[in-house]
């Protein structure tokens, strides 16, 4: 444990990110017999594991939701939302959640189910299914909650969340975003995410299938 504290503090990391790399070397170590080190793919995997625990925990129902906005609310927070399939995640989709976490306090992201996914993008999606789509969506720190639906759209989640701000990307115009009307009318922002170029879904799965 101080051998992992003095390394992890020897470049720079703070205290408490030091003591959780320090308590997961020595889980591993008391795990084995007799004297015993932690190496380095045995702390990754740990804490690769530990994040993707945590990405799960943050897959909620929209009740579930609800009671996480308002306590956030209490403290003055202010609630972003976005929405989509999010099948095989790319750079795009990494570059649209950090620019809408940017512009709020705590990121919400609206998941299709899985029928959806098909009903919108035909036949073979989603490549991954809900609950892994879900779990990567979760472990992203750009990401406070992930909130699937069944919808084909996400209006019923944005009426009842009431997002201060909904995050789409500029591939869309104004008039083509599904809840702009109804975050407009009770004094929501509505922000169009530059896009990254050259990065798509659907590209991506062609090029997998030549």
């Amino acid at each position: 444990m101080i051998a992992a504290i003095a390394a992890a503090l020897a470049v720079d990391a703070p205290l408490v990110e030091a003591a959780r790399l320090a308590n997961i070397a020595a889980g591993i170590v008391v795990g084995k017999a007799g004297t015993a080190v932690a190496s380095r793919d045995e702390i990754a995997a740990a804490l690769l594991r530990q994040d993707l625990h945590a990405g799960e925990r943050k897959v909620v129902s929209l009740d579930e939701a609800l009671e996480k906005v308002a306590a956030w609310r209490a403290l003055g927070f202010r609630i972003g939302f976005t929405n989509g399939c999010f099948d095989l995640l790319h750079p795009g989709h990494i570059s649209l959640l950090a620019q809408a976490r940017t512009a709020c306090d705590r990121l919400i992201v609206g998941l299709n189910d899985d029928a959806s996914v098909t009903r919108l993008k035909g036949k073979g999606r989603p490549v991954q299914n809900e609950a892994a789509r879900s779990t990567v969506l979760g472990s992203l720190a750009n990401v406070d909650l992930v909130v699937p639906f069944v919808e084909d759209t996400p209006e019923r989640l944005i009426e009842a969340l009431k997002p201060d701000l909904l995050v789409k990307g500029a591939d869309y115009v104004m008039d083509e975003v599904v809840g702009a009307k109804i975050v407009k009318g009770y004094g929501g922002k509505v922000l169009l995410a530059k896009l990254k170029p050259g990065h798509s879904t659907s590209e991506t799965i062609k090029k997998i299938g030549r």
